[in-house]
């Protein structure tokens, strides 16, 4: 049994997302839910046994829709990772006119300036995601890296 707070935590997500997702799984039967000692902390537990009617019924069903919502798990890493760079994307300009400006950085300046410098809309990205939206840019030919160094592509 886990609750749904330490649920969330253990694997990344907010409790609000993980109440969205695991309710596939309870109406499917795979999982119980009842109300934790919080009002909004619920416990989810494992069923371990059902009557041999509804089991073969159930699981047949969640091996379907486990199956084919692989694709969409896929799918939705590559949403996740189109999402940051469309956000990222407004700090594109930024991020090109300080190497104009400053010349090379590393990571950590540009990250640390772009924290400094941008109120609207703040930066609140991670060091691993600037770093994911770099090596992009890089990819895309805007930029090179060299010797741990972001410069302008020329």
């Amino acid at each position: 049994s886990w609750t749904s707070k330490a649920l969330a935590t253990e694997i990344g997500i907010p409790v609000d997302s993980l109440n969205r997702r695991i309710g596939f799984w309870t109406s499917k039967g795979v999982l119980t839910e009842s109300v934790g000692p919080d009002a909004d902390d619920h416990i989810f537990t494992i069923v371990d046994s059902m009557s041999d009617v509804n089991k073969n019924s159930i699981v047949n069903e969640s091996c379907e829709a486990f199956q084919m919502n692989e694709d969409e798990g896929e799918s939705s890493v590559a949403s996740v990772e189109e999402q940051l760079k469309k956000e990222m994307t407004v700090y594109e300009k930024f991020i090109i006119g300080m190497l104009t400006n400053f010349g090379n950085m590393t990571l950590d300046k540009i990250h640390n300036t772009l924290k400094m410098f941008c109120a609207e809309p703040s930066y609140d990205k991670s060091l691993q995601q600037l770093q994911s939206f770099l090596s992009g840019l890089v990819s895309d030919e805007k930029l090179e890296m060299r010797d741990g160094l972001y410069l302008l592509k020329k």
